[in-house]
């Protein structure tokens, strides 16, 4: 296999890595709950999806700690 005749720079190895890097993930407005919401996505919180209702979302229960 071949292998480099020379090292690579810092400089070059960084400019590599600066495009993997964590995106922040789209959100927008429910527009039912106005909560925050994946963007093509029904919403987590009420269920509605463009307007409609999708889906029954079940609320979690709050557990007493003893």
């Amino acid at each position: 296999m071949p292998v480099p005749k020379r090292r690579h720079s810092k400089s070059r190895r960084d400019k590599k890595r600066t495009h993997k890097k964590i995106k922040m993930p789209n959100l927008i407005k429910c527009d039912h709950c106005n909560r925050l919401k994946p963007l093509h996505k029904i919403c987590p919180h009420c269920g509605y999806y463009k307007g409609k209702k999708i889906t029954e979302v079940k609320k979690k229960k709050k557990e007493k700690s003893t």
